[in-house]
């Protein structure tokens, strides 16, 4: 080999091996994201402002990280069932409080939004076991609360927080009533592929058919798809199919591998729904499907309800 080629190759196996490295050393700050471009780390809003009646909770996770979170009461009579809202990996919980005031005036619920660790008024760093042992403080927390009905704490989780979610109730069958994942990527390796397009030679989910002989260095792998083939729980899967962060697919493998053991999984798509808008763009049929799923698998009392499908199909109906 001519010296300006073996110049040139070892060049470039410098610049890869260089570029491992910072992506060794990056990766939690690419997964990871508390404070967004150009806005401070603290909350730009409280929930007050919003006119919502919430009190601040301290928690202690099981490493000892001190948790901030909020627990948002619907009403002081309300006995609806109580949400444990796990948000996406950028900005902080008072980004999502619009969505939050809509969720409890349409489906009459209270909500309780964790600060995972290293976002917003939280403690420490954020991880994947860490982030684990912040949500199992939250969900004890609930469970030992008298002022709400303990046997109708459901997850809802966006994005990373499907993920946080999905663990949270595989490892809690007794205390959490129902699962909700809304655009929720199979797993943080396949996500690393779709983003930077060269790594899905290297790393890759149990979904992918590449050699994945990097999936070892990365500390947050975030495996939904083996996960949520384990969660015994009703599971409601949102899917906005105009997702242009994660590629609906992955929604759909998602659900195709809960239906292999679970028989309560429901499947509702919104045409029109981005990453971060399908609760908007879905309109009334968004929450309608949220409700008639609470119905059915956190009732009040135990009834029977019309199929959540055949309501579905009504909706859409009605929609054409």
């Amino acid at each position: 080999m001519s010296g300006w080629l073996k110049a040139l190759a070892y060049g470039a196996g410098g610049v890869a091996v260089a570029g491992l490295a910072a992506l060794v050393a990056l990766q939690e700050r690419l997964v990871y994201v508390p404070v967004l471009p150009g806005l401070a780390r603290a909350y730009p809003i409280t929930p007050a402002r919003l006119r919502l009646s919430y009190e601040d909770v301290w928690l202690r996770a099981a490493d000892g990280v001190r948790l901030h979170s909020w627990f948002i009461r619907h009403s002081p009579t309300c006995r609806g069932p109580t949400i444990l809202f796990f948000q996406e990996n950028a900005g902080n919980i008072a980004h999502r409080l619009e969505f939050v005031r809509l969720m409890m005036q349409r489906l009459q619920c209270n909500v309780f939004m964790l600060s995972y660790r290293g976002y917003g008024e939280s403690g420490g760093y954020p991880s994947q076991k860490g982030i684990t042992y912040d949500a199992q403080a939250a969900l004890d927390h609930l469970a030992q609360r008298k002022d709400i009905d303990t046997s109708r704490i459901v997850i809802f989780g966006r994005s990373l927080g499907g993920a946080v979610g999905a663990v949270l109730a595989k490892n809690n069958p007794d205390k959490v009533a129902a699962l909700i994942l809304e655009n929720t990527f199979t797993s943080i390796l396949d996500m690393a592929g779709i983003m930077l397009p060269f790594l899905r030679w290297f790393i890759g989910g149990s979904s992918s058919k590449g050699p994945k002989l990097l999936n070892c260095v990365v500390r947050s792998p975030w495996s939904t798809l083996d996960i949520v083939g384990e969660v015994e729980q009703p599971i409601l899967f949102l899917s906005g199919l105009q997702d242009e962060l994660v590629p609906p697919s992955h929604m759909k493998m998602l659900y195709d591998k809960a239906v292999e053991h679970n028989r309560n999984c429901r499947f509702v798509d919104f045409p029109s729904g981005m990453h971060m808008d399908t609760w908007m763009s879905g309109g009334d049929r968004y929450w309608r499907a949220i409700q008639l799923f609470l119905d059915q698998y956190a009732p009040e009392v135990q009834s029977r309800d019309a199929s959540f499908k055949s309501e579905i199909a009504e909706d859409d109906e009605a929609a054409d």
